[in-house]
């Protein structure tokens, strides 16, 4: 994967303009999250397999409302999966350049587990916000596909069903990742002045290609989200697009290379 060629320390960080509220998750709303669904998958799924996953995306509300996104094993060699995704929901809520998102997660312990939150739009503009394979199990994923730039963070905080608080900053120039509280990465590359995409949340399944399938013995694994908002600083720039009011009191929100394989 590609990264900046710049080697030297992380810029200091300076205190960030005022920010409005503009998205709060409430993942059982289907005006906010279309469950089941994407079309980061082919056809918008359910199926994704050439993206190495064993992934049948499931519209149970059981798989992915609560914030606790499951994953159970089929007959057939698939498992059902939870997933969640802004784009075609009837609020239509986008992430645009200048927005920081705040997310605090469990990490699943289950060899085989893929959780990740994302963005995606018209077959590319994907920022992860996090990607996590448990044989890895001290190392996370970040990564810029618009640009192509990533790092694999080893941090001590990072472990099977550990609960960790990330952050990230869709800036115009730079991608900035947090990790519990610690800027870990700035990418240097950003996302450019226009840039806009909807929200993914998912819990997908390893193929084996990359990182180990599941155990035999393994039916079930989960990854929990307990909170996710967005922020659009105030002095953000010019809008570029239109979305709705995303929580209960919000006003209405106006927002906003390369394409790498398919999904997280």
């Amino acid at each position: 994967m590609n990264e900046p060629t710049s080697r030297g320390p992380l810029p200091a960080p300076r205190d960030p303009p005022p920010s409005d509220l503009v998205f709060t998750a409430d993942f059982s709303s289907t005006a906010q999250w279309v469950a089941g669904r994407s079309w980061a998958y082919p056809g918008g799924g359910p199926v994704n397999p050439g993206d190495d996953k064993l992934d049948h995306l499931v519209r149970d509300a059981d798989y992915s409302r609560s914030g606790v996104f499951r994953a159970t094993r089929r007959t057939d060699g698939r498992w059902d999966t939870g997933l969640l995704t802004t784009e075609g929901s009837e609020e239509d809520f986008t992430v645009q350049t200048g927005d920081v998102l705040e997310t605090r997660v469990r990490l699943p312990r289950e060899i085989g587990a893929w959780p990740a939150i994302w963005t995606w739009r018209d077959g590319d503009q994907e920022i992860d916000v996090f990607e996590y394979h448990p044989d890895n199990e001290d190392v996370l994923e970040f990564t810029n596909h618009v640009y192509g730039a990533n790092r694999y963070l080893h941090s001590d905080a990072v472990r099977p069903g550990a609960w960790v608080d990330l952050r990230t900053e869709f800036g115009a120039r730079s991608v900035v990742w947090w990790l519990n509280g610690k800027r870990v990465f700035a990418d240097g590359r950003g996302v450019g002045p226009f840039w806009y995409a909807y929200l993914i949340v998912n819990l997908s399944v390893c193929a084996g290609r990359y990182h180990p399938r599941p155990s035999p013995g393994t039916t079930e694994m989960t990854f929990e989200v307990s909170s996710l908002v967005v922020r659009r600083p105030r002095a953000s720039g010019t809008p570029h697009r239109k979305t709705a009011a995303h929580s209960p009191g919000a006003a209405s929100a106006e927002g906003g290379g390369e394409p790498m394989p398919t999904g997280s």
